[in-house]
C-alpha cells in the first residue's frame, strides 16, 4: 500500500463508546498518528493546539470499519439493466461512494467466473468485463491512500465449469491481481440448487420466457458440462497459497464437499446449505460465513441456513453483505437484539472474524494499539414515526484520514414569517 508522507499531526477521536475486541469501553478517546492507532484511553479534556485534531464522539460508537468478503454491489451498479453495462471506472468511483457511507472501508469485490452463464441477466459477469474489473480494481489498490475513499480488493469466485478460463484465471492469480480465492458449483441438483423446483423458480424469475422444456434443457446441459478436476482446483489453490490468499469455498451441502474443500485448502466456509454443514464446518476449524440479509429476512431467500440460527449457535463467524451493503450494520444490531449478542462480538462479525480470515489479524478489524485506523462513528437516530431507533454511520476514517462525513440535523431552521403570520 502506498503510504502519504509521515506527519506530527496527532488526531484524537473523543469520549466515544469504543467497540474493542472483547468489550465496549465507555468514554474513551482513540488516538492516531500517521495513519495507525496508538492508544486507546479514558477520555480527558484535551486543549486545541496546532497539531491536534479533534472530533467529538461523545454519546456514540467508535468502531472499527467493516471489512466486507463477499460482495455483488458492483455488479448492480454497473449494470443496473440486464442490457446496459455502464463504465467500469465510473461504476467503481460510485460503489466507493455508497460502501463508505455504510462502513464499509475494505470491499472485496465478488467477482464471478462462469462458463456457462445461466442467469445471464448480468452482462457484467461476461468474462471480457470480470478480467476489465479485475484489472482495474488492481490500479485502485495501487492508488489507494490518493485515487480513492475505501480499500479495493478482488475476490474471484470459480465456478466449476469455466473450463476453458483455467489458464486465464491462473494468470490473474500470478499478476497479484486476486485477493481472495473462491470454488463454486451451482449446478442444478445440489449445493444452492439442490431442490431443482427452486432452480426452475429461480430461472423463469430471471427469463420470463422459458417453459419448462427449456428449463429441463437448461439443467441437463449443466449437468453434463464438464467440469474442474481436483488436480485443476489443486493447480490453482498451490498458486492461490504461494501469493498468501485465503481460499474459501461456496454452498457447502454435505460432508463430503467439507472434504473436498479441505483438500484444496479452503479455510472459509461460505453460505453453507444447513445448520449441521455450518456446525462441521465450524469444527473443523473453519469460517463460516453467512449473508446480512439474511439476518433481516430472519431466513434464506432461497430455504437454506437461516444466518441467525448459525450465528446464534456458534456455527457462523462471519457476516457479509452479499448484495446490499446496508445489511451490515442493521445486522449487527439486529443480532445485538435478538439473539443476545454482546455488542463487542456482534461488530467482531464484521470487523475482527473477517480480518482474520483473510490473514489481515493485527492490520485491520480491531481498535488496538499499532492498528491501521480504519474506524467508524455510529450514531443512533430517532426511528420515522418513533419507530425502532436506526443506526447510522455518522464519520468514516481510513487509515486517519476522514473520509465520509454526515450531519444529522436535530431540527429545522424557522422559517421567516410574513405579516400574516404565514411561512413567507
Amino acid at each position: 500500500m502506498q503510504r502519504e508522507k509521515r506527519s506530527d499531526m496527532t488526531t484524537i477521536i473523543c469520549g466515544g463508546n469504543v467497540v474493542l475486541a472483547s468489550r465496549v469501553a465507555p468514554a474513551h478517546d482513540v488516538l492516531i498518528r500517521d495513519g495507525r492507532i496508538i492508544a486507546v484511553e479514558p477520555s480527558r479534556p484535551h486543549t486545541p493546539t496546532a497539531g491536534l485534531s479533534l472530533v467529538d464522539a461523545s454519546n456514540r460508537l467508535v468502531t472499527p470499519g467493516f471489512i466486507d468478503l463477499h460482495s455483488d454491489y458492483i455488479e448492480g451498479i454497473a449494470s443496473p439493466r440486464p442490457s446496459v453495462v455502464l463504465d467500469l471506472g465510473a461504476a467503481l468511483y460510485e460503489a466507493d461512494r455508497t460502501l463508505v457511507s455504510h462502513g464499509i472501508t475494505t470491499i472485496y469485490h465478488s467477482l464471478s467466473v462462469y462458463q456457462m452463464l445461466v442467469f445471464d441477466h448480468k452482462p457484467i459477469r461476461r468474462f471480457e468485463n470480470v478480467m476489465r474489473l479485475v484489472e482495474l480494481i488492481a490500479l485502485l489498490r495501487a492508488q489507494e491512500c490518493t485515487g480513492h475513499l475505501i480499500r479495493h480488493r478482488v475476490h474471484l469466485r470459480v465456478e466449476l465449469d469455466a473450463v476453458r478460463h483455467l489458464d486465464d484465471i491462473e494468470r490473474c492469480l500470478r499478476s497479484g491481481a486476486i485477493d481472495l480465492l473462491s470454488f463454486m458449483d451451482h449446478t442444478p441438483g445440489q449445493g444452492q440448487y439442490r431442490d431443482l423446483e427452486v432452480f426452475s423458480k429461480t430461472l423463469r424469475g430471471y427469463r420470463h420466457e422459458m417453459d419448462e422444456h427449456a428449463v429441463r434443457e437448461v439443467i441437463g446441459a449443466q449437468q453434463t458440462a464438464d467440469k474442474l478436476s481436483l488436480a485443476d482446483m489443486l493447480r490453482l489453490a498451490a498458486l492461490a497459497d504461494e501469493y498468501g490468499l485465503a481460499i474459501a469455498s461456496h454452498d457447502d451441502d454435505s460432508t463430503e464437499k467439507l472434504d473436498l474443500m479441505e483438500k484444496v485448502g479452503a479455510s472459509i466456509s461460505e453460505f453453507p446449505i444447513s445448520f449441521e454443514v455450518a456446525r462441521n464446518a465450524h469444527a473443523r476449524g473453519m469460517h463460516c460465513t453467512v449473508g446480512a440479509p439474511n439476518v433481516l429476512m430472519g431466513h434464506s431467500h432461497s430455504g437454506n441456513l437461516s444466518a441467525r440460527e448459525a450465528i446464534c449457535s456458534q456455527a457462523g463467524d462471519i457476516l457479509c453483505s452479499d448484495y446490499c451493503p446496508a445489511a451490515l450494520l442493521r445486522a449487527v444490531f439486529e443480532l445485538h437484539r435478538a439473539c443476545g449478542l454482546g455488542l463487542a462480538e456482534s461488530f467482531a462479525l464484521v470487523t475482527r472474524n473477517p480480518a482474520r480470515a483473510v490473514g489481515l489479524g493485527g492490520q485491520l478489524g480491531e481498535i488496538a494499539q499499532g492498528s491501521r485506523a480504519d474506524l467508524l462513528i455510529v450514531a443512533m437516530r430517532e426511528g420515522v414515526q418513533g419507530g425502532e431507533a436506526i443506526p447510522l454511520v455518522e464519520r468514516v476514517f481510513v487509515e486517519g484520514r476522514s473520509v465520509f462525513a454526515v450531519d444529522y440535523p436535530d431540527s429545522c431552521p424557522q422559517e421567516d414569517e410574513d405579516a400574516d403570520g404565514r411561512p413567507a
